[in-house]
């Protein structure tokens, strides 16, 4: 029971780290004392967070099927280890280049098959 109740609090501890180093403006300080914009920059950085989580997700998941197509033995044990979280490849300041916003992505294809996800405890 404990280690469950570790391996929870590790998953939220981390989340909580990642969306606080993707705030900004003021470091993440409220400087409104009102409650309706507190409450709305929370959110909006909820939302940044969980965006980035999906482009990580998105990027892990096609160099995952990289790996296979290459011949690479992927287990399900291996993916559970990854995370989201990561953030070397963010540049929170930089200049963004705007050109490539017009090309329409591939078609996102949610399903790992080459993977056998049978064998995790997903309850754990």
């Amino acid at each position: 029971m404990r280690a469950r109740i570790t391996a929870a609090t590790d998953k939220v501890e981390s989340y909580n780290d990642f969306s606080q180093w993707l705030r900004f403006g003021n470091n993440g300080v409220f400087a409104d004392n009102d409650p309706d914009e507190q409450e709305k920059l929370i959110k909006l950085n909820t939302l940044l967070a969980n965006l980035v989580i999906f482009h990580n997700v998105l990027d892990i998941a096609e160099v995952v099927r990289d790996l296979v197509r290459q011949g690479w033995t992927i287990t399900a044990e291996e993916i559970a280890a990854l995370s989201p979280y990561i953030r070397a490849h963010i540049t929170r300041f930089g200049a963004y280049a705007t050109d490539v916003l017009g090309i329409e992505p591939e078609a996102f294809d949610p399903a790992l098959d080459e993977i056998d996800f049978t064998v995790l405890d997903l309850a754990a």
